[in-house]
């Protein structure tokens, strides 16, 4: 699949039509940009924008790295994948009081990692229009890079540790 300039995921769990909606509208008034968005489970289908249910975790990974701009819902995957590819990620966190998930953790989450270098966080759908169109403008401050891995010098510290034990 062809990797896009802006990929938006709402992720694997459920659906996030207001996401959906947003960046749907935000496709129809940038042609120019193509813009493909993982619906999940939704009953949105963009019109606007190309669109799939749900991707291979593999193709996820290449998605999240070929992209200029990841926009997600504000949960832990869609972050560790952002910093992993050292991709700018814009975030638009589910809200328990509008039925789109069962607490608000994720605008806790978004409130405590949202000033990071390369994190974003839009309060709203059309905060986050106005962000995406910055961000692209800008190049897209992207988060440091990191390894989906330990260094060998500390798994190999912790082995030691709970062998000696």
């Amino acid at each position: 699949m062809k990797t896009p300039d802006v990929y938006v995921s709402v992720g694997s769990m459920m659906p996030f039509e207001r996401l959906v909606r947003a960046m749907d509208g935000f496709a129809l008034r940038r042609p120019d940009l193509d813009v493909l968005i993982q619906i999940g489970r939704g009953k949105t289908e963009p019109r606007h924008a190309r669109f799939v249910r749900l991707m291979p975790p593999a193709e996820y990974k290449a998605m999240v790295a070929g992209c200029r701009l990841f926009v997600a819902h504000a949960g832990m995957g869609s972050i560790i994948a952002a910093i992993e590819a050292g991709k700018p990620l814009l975030m638009l966190p589910r809200r328990q009081a509008l039925g789109e998930h069962n607490t608000e953790h994720q605008r806790a989450t978004a409130q405590s990692i949202g000033n990071r270098p390369g994190l974003h966080v839009a309060t709203d759908e059309a905060d986050l229009v106005i962000r995406a169109e910055r961000l692209l403008a800008a190049g897209g401050a992207a988060p440091q890079p990191i390894a989906p891995f330990a260094e060998p010098a500390l798994t190999d510290r912790i082995r030691g540790f709970i062998e000696a034990g």
